[in-house]
């Protein structure tokens, strides 16, 4: 659907109440699984407007596509129905490389070396996020240097599969904020459920069909624990000092304010423009003042 529609409003709304709810005043059970819940409480209602719309003919209603359920059965009901193992795509892409030569490699370098500075920021706000929720520098135990190394082996290995890289990502350290469970094995476990799930089709077909507005609603809580997070980092800064008071306000607006450039085939995301132009300010604002400080 395109434009407002106050049905997807609804259920973006009921996902971030039922997400905020179950956060705060849920049991144990309940605080550790409150998207999944939000979630399931928007796509609940998304159904029954859609349930509605298709009875009705409105098709203003019908806000749940089913489109990914038809395609599982198109071929009849099975065990390729049930389960299916995805194709691997890294052997495809190197067939089609002809060949791995030095302007190829450079090309590929040019745009990827920026995202990596990116990912190393990301990399070391989570792990300070983190830190702060379970009172551990995670950045001296069991180190930067180790935590650097799994985030490098887990890209290559998801490469391997034909995978996107690997990172640490704002939105789990959001969630381990929200459910305050930083357990190594429940996360571990989490990840091989999630990796065998993956196997299951109809399983598939469901996240498939999930509106947008419902991961909308689900986004607006866990954004916005991400930026009070970052927001956090910086209590401690003294921001009277006007040195850190622009390298701060470089970061925010640029980043907010969505700055991003083209350099030929490379783009700048904003993301990017604010960590270098953050880098930048912070080194000369910081090199002046350490020049005064010694005269």
């Amino acid at each position: 659907m395109s434009g407002f529609s106050w049905v997807s409003l609804v259920c973006a709304l009921v996902t971030l109440f039922v997400v905020v709810l179950c956060s705060t005043y849920g049991k144990k059970m309940t605080k550790l699984i409150p998207f999944i819940i939000g979630i399931l409480a928007g796509y609940a209602v998304g159904l029954i407007f859609t349930l509605i719309g298709i009875k009705t003919g409105n098709a203003n209603l019908m806000i749940i596509d089913f489109a990914p359920f038809k395609a599982l059965v198109a071929d009849g009901v099975n065990l390729k129905t049930f389960v299916a193992v995805p194709e691997f795509s890294f052997l495809n892409a190197i067939k089609g490389v002809k060949e791995f030569n030095a302007s190829y490699l450079a090309t590929v370098a040019v745009a990827y070396v920026p995202v990596a500075l990116v990912v190393f920021a990301e990399h070391i706000a989570d792990h300070k996020n983190l830190s702060s929720i379970i009172g551990t520098d995670l950045l001296e135990e069991p180190g930067l240097h180790r935590t650097l190394l799994g985030d490098g082996v887990g890209s290559m290995v998801g490469a391997v599969f034909g995978g996107c890289p690997n990172t640490t990502y704002g939105e789990s350290v959001g969630c381990v904020a929200i459910t305050r469970n930083a357990s190594v094995a429940t996360i571990t476990t989490t990840a091989f459920m999630a990796i065998l799930i993956s196997f299951v089709s109809p399983f598939v077909a469901f996240l498939d069909s999930i509106p947008g507005c419902v991961m909308g609603g689900v986004c607006i809580t866990l954004y916005g624990f991400i930026a009070v997070s970052g927001l956090k980092m910086i209590q401690k800064v003294d921001l009277e000092d006007n040195a850190n008071l622009f390298t701060v306000s470089v970061i925010l607006i640029a980043g907010i304010g969505g700055m991003a450039m083209a350099i030929g085939k490379v783009t700048l995301t904003s993301i990017a423009c604010a960590l270098i132009l953050g880098i930048i300010v912070n080194i000369v604002l910081h090199a002046k003042k350490g020049a005064e400080d010694k005269e």
